[in-house]
């Protein structure tokens, strides 16, 4: 089954009740898994390094992005209180580490998984750190090509994981982003230059593209989740509302069924339709007890209980045995 990861994010705003609902809403969508941001922000972003133009547009402030940033970490005892909370609704706790600190951190909680974001993909103590702990790795690929791809593959396995446990995840990194700018065809590309598992990470308007990426492949779905696109903060906007990420979880759960596992063969319902709907050899015409059976005696038609018609030329010829009433069944 496809993992399903609702991308809480830094929609909590720093406040870990609306963590917590988060997780409720998650969990109450069907998602597998709740994904929070870990970071300091002192260890993100220096003090001149600018919000991205979403976030300016979502905020409506110039601030930098350090004082974003501070606002809305996530500290040590928060991150016990909500693994603890995920695990009373039955919902696996994630989180990205952006930075080393934070990947310790992770690291001293036990985590099952890493996420690599898309903006340390070219962070190349960062991927040694992750690589190390040999555990899983979702690795998104926003803003990459083919080849920043492969050294950050490199780098993983040369750390000691191995590429059989990471999935590469196809991204947009704009908020939202564009559906011209999508590409989902890239993420087969992945697939096939690299051999990995691949899966896709969601920032469009709606739902229609990551049920679409399930359809073509993916193994894992992120998508952002907000109690309220009109919460400030700078993902908000670009995320789902309850209702929404719900339908997306039921589209893909109905797309997952539609796919089968790939064998062309009649299905169990199919069985019963068969007969009634392909055809016999029948006569056409009485025919009488040493007649040959000819274009002219012969014919096809329901139901398809009798001698398949694909065995036409075989019969043209032979002479009857008996006679046989107009549309009996040829035998």
């Amino acid at each position: 089954m496809t993992i399903i990861i609702a991308e809480a994010g830094v929609n909590h705003n720093g406040d870990l009740q609306l963590a917590k609902k988060l997780v409720d809403t998650a969990s109450d969508a069907g998602a597998d898994v709740v994904k929070f941001q870990t970071f300091q922000a002192s260890q993100l972003a220096t003090q001149h390094a600018e919000q991205a133009a979403y976030q300016q547009r979502a905020l409506d402030s110039s601030e930098g992005q350090l004082a974003m940033l501070k606002r809305l970490e996530l500290h040590f005892d928060q991150h016990v209180e909500l693994i603890e909370y995920c695990q009373q609704k039955n919902i696996e706790f994630f989180s990205t580490a952006f930075d080393i600190s934070s990947i310790e951190l992770l690291a001293s909680l036990k985590l099952k998984r890493w996420k690599v974001p898309s903006g340390e993909i070219t962070n190349l103590p960062y991927l040694r750190h992750i690589g190390s702990q040999g555990q899983p790795v979702i690795l998104s690929t926003g803003m990459a090509n083919l080849g920043e791809i492969e050294a950050a593959l490199a780098v993983l396995e040369q750390a000691g994981t191995s590429r059989s446990r990471i999935t590469v995840l196809h991204c947009t990194t704009e908020y939202p982003a564009p559906l011209d700018e999508v590409n989902l065809r890239a993420m087969n590309t992945i697939a096939q230059s690299f051999g990995v598992a691949v899966g896709y990470s969601d920032h469009t308007d709606g739902i229609s593209v990551p049920i679409a990426a399930v359809a073509m492949g993916a193994t894992v779905i992120e998508k952002h989740l907000t109690l309220d696109r009109k919460l400030p903060g700078p993902d908000h906007k670009a995320s789902l509302e309850p209702d929404q990420f719900a339908a997306m979880v039921r589209g893909i759960r109905t797309i997952e069924r539609a796919l089968g596992d790939g064998i062309k063969r009649p299905t169990p319902s199919e069985q019963n339709n068969l007969p009634v709907v392909r055809k016999s050899l029948v006569a056409a015409r009485p025919i009488c007890a040493g007649e040959l059976f000819s274009e002219v005696n012969l014919t096809a038609k329901r139901p398809g209980t009798g001698i398949s018609p694909m065995n036409w030329d075989a019969w043209i010829g032979r002479k009857a045995l008996r006679d046989f009433a107009a549309d009996a069944l040829i035998e």
